[in-house]
């Protein structure tokens, strides 16, 4: 029996891997802020698969959430076969309108959990010749779209650079780039979705299932629906300039309202 380890598990893409992985077998160990939500999703897990459902409840935004989960991943005798770095959130507002403190929060959650959840797992699996990390970043790692892109950004980009290191050790890394999914993140920042077309929303279970199938290929980049692999080519054809400018734009009609 294998275990997974989930960060931002109990809500969005997070719950859709932890459903994924417990129908398919696995233990998982549930991680997010929530204690109460965290036990509730464990008791139905284990209940309707007959797993192992772990949780830690952790804000990763803080020294003392990070360094638990660390220690959870490198921890010997439990160990952990694959991790999810999925926890993250938006600010509403542009570049100044948003106050620093959730600025470096936002980069303490995207970028230096991410960076330390993902060395620990890293080197425990290293050691044991095999596992796997998919940390979630987003298509706006690919546009010019403020803390919040260029932190995605920084997530792919290290991740694709470790999996490079790590080739040949049995060691699979991975980011993963949904783009608009029905979750709760876009209502926990306070952006309106109205304005947003239907078909660039995508369904969670299935963006995951895409996702495995891409680690599972040995994948170390994962865009999961032809959609917006068609929008992403699109993207990298279009000068800087006036990509800079459409970003803004949508930003304006898609993202706060």
């Amino acid at each position: 029996m294998t275990t997974a380890l989930i960060t931002g598990a109990t809500a969005g893409i997070g719950a859709a891997f932890a459903r994924r992985l417990a129908a398919d077998g696995h233990d998982v160990v549930l991680v997010a802020r929530d204690l109460k939500r965290l036990r509730e999703q464990a008791t139905e897990l284990h209940d309707r698969h007959g797993v192992e459902a772990e949780v830690l409840a952790a804000d990763l935004s803080s020294e003392d959430g990070i360094a638990a989960v660390e220690a959870r991943l490198s921890d010997p005798r439990r160990p952990v076969d694959l991790l999810v770095n999925n926890a993250g959130f938006g600010n509403k507002g542009r570049f100044l309108d948003v106050s620093m403190a959730d600025e470096l929060r936002m980069l303490t959650v995207h970028c230096e959990a991410v960076l330390r959840l993902t060395s620990a797992a890293a080197a425990a699996m290293k050691g044991r010749g095999r596992g796997g990390v998919v940390n979630v970043a987003s298509v706006a790692a690919f546009v010019p779209r403020g803390t919040y892109g260029a932190s995605k950004a920084w997530v792919v980009q290290f991740t694709q650079g470790a999996a490079r290191d790590l080739a040949g050790s049995g060691v699979r890394l991975m980011a993963l780039c949904p783009g608009f999914v029905r979750t709760e993140f876009h209502e926990r920042a306070g952006m309106g979705t109205d304005n947003i077309p239907g078909w660039m929303w995508l369904d969670a279970d299935k963006l995951v299932a895409a996702a495995l199938s891409d680690l599972a290929r040995g994948r170390t980049l994962s865009i999961p629906d032809p959609r917006y692999k068609a929008l992403m080519g699109v993207v990298k054809l279009a000068p800087r300039a006036l990509l800079g400018g459409v970003s803004s734009k949508a930003g304006r009609k898609y993202g706060p309202q």
